[in-house]
């Protein structure tokens, strides 16, 4: 094979290239990661095998050290694998706490989820089927999730309210299972790629054997079939073994320019947003690409979609390079800034208040957490506080209803200030809200988070 092959030249050979990272890094990317909690793990969660979960031993503290983990939530992952059949996940009572699975496909299409907002909080026991499946189907099962793809991770939050409401969340984590019922056993690992390949041109083969073994919606077909020129189609022994260095420099050259375009478009998407000084930033549309597999608790409005196709490969790009977990805003809104109301970098030698007036209309909760800038940790502090939200105890409301939450390295000496602190780090910081089924005001913009402002200033100016 070479550059010339199918009449393209070898700068065609780069632009198809290049396209091709846009269109297949995200597929990449979520199987990379699939291998990796296999084996290795990822960030709090143990290696798992397929069809099993992962859990977290609690919410992130300092000595967790996976950035911008939350403090406030326990973490579940499962890597479903239904080439043998379906499976079964039991979903315990959690009493109306919060708690979501989001399911998302190898091509990292959120495409399913259960939780209050979808399916409320009470036992249920669901059938995850594979592609294709026409099986009969259980008696006394909550429904029925249909994959797109034969390979799923299932990504649990369970929320948890400190030390004291762990044996809670450790004993709902015992009841959320998953039973393979298959006739056949389930694969242990992905597909294998053909090895001798130079290491320049992995992510090629990768792209080859995963888009062969997990296709996408039928209406990418067309454009995936650009791609053959490259030999992502070709089937039996890798076209990139005995690449030439023509094709070797082409492939190489277009690599780098998709890549380049992924990050472009990704500095675009978390560029400073417009408004006052310290303008929180957020993201809830970065999962809007999925156009074809809507299943239990999806939205599918023209709200939540993105009409051009081929626009959408970048924006998944995009998510699949910085926000491969973040569930859909309808879900939850995260927003973070790291410069007070003048426009100065968050840093704990000054203490700062946010003034909530109201606090955000959300339908679970709302909290608030702090990570260090640049590396996105937990820091100690003596009062070991890492969260604060709607479900913190002893917050003091003014009496109009609004919440002046102070962030400062130390106590305030008001009762009402040290009630309602989080403590931040000695340096600089970044704070980050997460607004789980936040309410229409926040997805419509008419709720703004006012800035963090100086105390002694205006408060929120």
């Amino acid at each position: 094979m070479s550059p010339g092959r199918g009449g393209l030249e070898p700068d065609a050979v780069t632009a198809l290239a290049a396209d091709a990272y846009v269109y297949g890094s995200p597929l990449v990317r979520q199987l990379s990661a699939v291998q990796a909690c296999l084996h290795e793990g990822s960030g709090m969660l143990a290696p798992a095998p397929f069809n099993d979960f992962a859990h977290a031993d609690g919410p992130a503290t300092p000595g967790t050290h996976v950035p911008y983990a939350p403090a406030d939530l326990v973490d579940a992952l499962a890597q479903l694998d239904l080439s043998g059949g379906p499976v079964r996940l039991h979903v315990p009572d959690t009493g109306g706490a919060y708690y979501v699975l989001q399911f998302v496909d190898a091509w990292g299409n959120a495409f399913a989820y259960l939780g209050p907002r979808a399916t409320g909080t009470g036992e249920g026991d669901w059938l995850v089927v594979p592609p294709g499946w026409a099986g009969t189907v259980p008696d006394g099962l909550s429904g029925v999730i249909d994959a797109p793809t034969s390979v799923v991770s299932v990504v649990g939050r369970l929320a948890c309210d400190g030390p004291e409401d762990l044996p809670r969340v450790r004993a709902l984590q015992q009841e959320l299972t998953l039973t393979h019922l298959g006739d056949r056993a389930h694969r242990t690992g992905l597909p294998a790629t053909e090895p001798g390949v130079p290491g320049e041109l992995r992510f090629f083969e990768e792209l080859r054997v995963w888009m062969a073994d997990f296709p996408p919606a039928s209406a990418d077909r067309a454009y995936q079939d650009r791609f053959q020129p490259l030999g992502l189609l070709e089937e039996g022994i890798s076209p990139y073994v005995s690449a030439g260095p023509g094709l070797v420099r082409a492939l190489g050259r277009g690599l780098a320019l998709g890549r380049l375009r992924v990050e472009e478009a990704a500095r675009r998407a978390g560029a400073a947003p417009g408004g006052p000084p310290g303008a929180w930033r957020t993201v809830p549309h970065l999962r809007d690409y999925n156009l074809d597999h809507f299943g239990v608790g999806t939205l599918r409005g023209p709200e939540w979609t993105i009409a051009d196709r081929e626009a959408s490969y970048l924006v998944r790009a995009v998510a699949a390079r910085q926000g491969r977990r973040l569930p859909h805003g309808y879900d939850a809104v995260y927003a973070h800034t790291a410069c007070d109301s003048r426009g100065h970098p968050l840093d704990g030698l000054h203490p700062y208040v946010l003034r909530l007036s109201p606090p955000p209309p959300v339908r679970a909760f709302w909290s608030l957490t702090v990570y260090d800038s640049p590396g996105g940790h937990l820091v100690a502090n003596a009062e070991e506080r890492y969260a604060i939200g709607d479900r913190t105890p002893g917050l003091v409301h003014g009496a109009d209803g609004s919440l002046t939450l102070h962030l400062a390295a130390e106590r305030p000496a008001d009762p009402a200030g040290a009630a309602n602190w989080l403590p931040v780090p000695p340096g600089r910081f970044r704070a980050l809200m997460r607004l789980h089924l936040p309410d229409r005001a926040i997805l419509d913009g008419s709720y703004v988070i006012p800035p963090v402002g100086p105390l002694g200033g205006r408060a929120g100016a």
